[in-house]
C-alpha cells in the first residue's frame, strides 16, 4: 500500500467520524410544573432520535429529575439528581420509558424512541405496570406511548 493510499483511507475514517458526531443532536427536555399538555411535563415527552444522539433533562422549573424505567438491551439506565441538569447517551435502538418519580402519579412521563422499536413487547409490559401508578392524566401518557412507531 503506498504511502499516499494510507494517509487518503486515514483522512476518509477521520472524516467520516467527524461527521456522524456532527451530525448527532442534543434534543433539550424541559421539566416542566405546567406545559402545553397540562400540569408536570416533560417537553417534548415524546423523542424520535437516532443512535448516537444525546437527550438533556433540563430543570426549567424546579422540583424535578428523571429516571428510566425500561431501555433497550445494552443502553445504560440512568436517574438524574433533582434540579439538575442531565444528559443521556443513546447508544442503543429501541425505546425507552422514563419518569419524573415525584410526580409519576400525575402522569409526568416521556418516551424516547432510538430507530426501530425493536423492543416494543418489553416496553409496551413496562408501560402497563407504570401505567397502574398513574392516577392523574392516564389518558395523557397513552397518547404519548401511542406515538411509537
Amino acid at each position: 500500500m503506498s504511502m499516499f493510499t494510507r494517509i487518503f483511507a486515514g483522512a476518509c475514517v477521520v472524516a467520516s467520524a467527524i461527521s456522524t458526531s456532527a451530525m448527532a443532536k442534543d434534543w433539550q427536555v424541559e421539566m416542566l410544573n405546567f406545559g402545553e399538555q397540562g400540569p408536570m411535563v416533560f417537553e417534548p415527552a415524546y423523542i424520535h432520535a437516532e443512535v448516537g444522539d444525546t437527550v438533556t433533562f433540563v430543570p426549567t422549573q424546579p422540583g424535578h429529575y428523571s429516571q428510566s424505567d425500561h431501555v433497550p438491551e445494552g443502553q445504560e439506565a440512568w436517574q438524574s439528581k433533582l434540579n439538575q441538569p442531565y444528559t443521556v447517551e443513546l447508544t442503543e435502538q429501541g425505546v425507552t420509558l422514563y419518569h419524573c418519580p415525584p410526580h409519576l402519579v400525575m402522569g409526568m412521563v416521556g418516551v424516547i424512541q432510538v430507530g426501530e422499536a425493536n423492543n416494543l413487547v418489553e416496553f409496551k409490559e413496562a408501560y402497563e405496570a407504570l401505567r397502574e401508578r398513574i392516577s392523574l392524566n392516564p389518558e395523557r401518557v397513552d397518547a404519548i406511548v401511542e406515538q411509537v412507531q
